[in-house]
């Protein structure tokens, strides 16, 4: 008997590509190469395709003494379903011309863009966030806002999505940011699967704050771990702020004040984010009726679920699953 070897099917799906340049911001652009370019046979032959586009000519380097090597130069962004602008230069380093031109072309095509940290100065740079809201690093925001007042500048969130233009905050963030267009693009599953990949938490709300005023004590944080990991396994309860509290060993206006601190959010909210985004995962992997899908998520009715569904994503349950249930894909 022959044995053959399965070739793992090469990507066909959209192609994401990120601009390099001198002075590159390392970690900023690896977050994209790491989640886009990375293979990832388990996905099937529509996932992404991943290539670098070097923006000027010469050698290049990133920090950390690497030089870099581009896959192709700008013409590349004019092929690309959606382009990271991993970092720029600095926030008082002006954006070429041709290079923002190029970048509104794409959009105006159709493309999405997306940028992490700095890199908002270079889509500012192209008109199309006049008017629109968007992220940078909260020690950006003030030099953000000042060069470009026609820009909603949000210091307090992780990741801004508005009409195909992206935007996110510090390093870290851009992963975030990267997920949900994972999530937007292949459904929970899939951002969950490269999530576990990455060992990190497969979903954070954009509006999540940046960045916490006073750290929390190891102790408390630990208890608060606990606590939302409770929740999590059992969404249906009745999660009062006073049930969370005890969980934690803490008295309630304490746990308000802990729980603020270590998430950016009041429980309230961070409980209706955990079950919507349950929600979305019964909707788009499972067949259930959306009143068990309610129920199992810890909506109770399904009123209550099309409120927040449509609160949050602007879309109603049945909708949703019609555009990314497994049905859809």
């Amino acid at each position: 008997m022959t044995l053959i070897n399965k070739i793992p099917p090469t990507p066909a799906g959209p192609l994401v590509v990120a601009p390099v340049y001198d002075g590159l911001c390392t970690f900023e652009f690896a977050i994209a190469a790491e989640i886009f370019g990375l293979a990832r046979p388990e996905m099937g032959p529509g996932w992404y395709r991943f290539a670098s586009a070097a923006i000027e000519p010469g050698e290049l380097r990133a920090h950390g003494g690497l030089r870099v090597t581009s896959d192709g130069g700008p013409d590349l962004l004019d092929e690309a379903d959606l382009i990271v602008m991993a970092g720029w230069k600095g926030a008082d380093v002006p954006v070429p011309a041709a290079l923002a031109q190029r970048l509104r072309g794409a959009w105006e095509r159709g493309a999405r863009l997306a940028s992490i940290c700095s890199g908002a100065f270079v889509l500012a740079a192209t008109g199309l966030l006049d008017g629109r809201r968007a992220a940078t690093h909260w020690r950006y925001a003030e030099r953000l806002r000042a060069r470009h007042p026609a820009i909603d500048v949000d210091a307090g969130v992780l990741y801004v999505d508005e009409d195909r233009v992206l935007t996110s905050a510090g390093s870290a963030a851009g992963i975030d940011l990267m997920l949900h267009i994972v999530r937007s693009d292949f459904g929970v599953e899939a951002a969950n699967s490269v999530a576990r990949r990455l060992v990190m938490p497969a979903h954070r709300s954009g509006g999540q704050t940046q960045f916490i005023e006073r750290p929390v004590p190891a102790d408390r944080a630990h208890r608060l771990a606990g606590v939302l990991e409770q929740v999590r396994t059992d969404l249906r309860a009745n999660w009062t702020v006073e049930r969370m509290a005890g969980a934690a060993a803490m008295s309630p206006r304490t746990f308000l004040r802990r729980f603020t601190e270590a998430t950016g959010q009041s429980p309230g909210d961070w409980l209706i984010a955990e079950r919507v985004a349950e929600a979305r995962r019964l909707l788009e992997a499972s067949a259930l009726p959306v009143e068990r899908v309610a129920e199992a998520a810890g909506f109770g009715s399904v009123q209550a679920l099309r409120h927040h569904f449509q609160a949050r994503l602007g879309l109603a349950p049945r909708a949703y699953r019609a555009s990314f249930g497994s049905a859809a894909r």
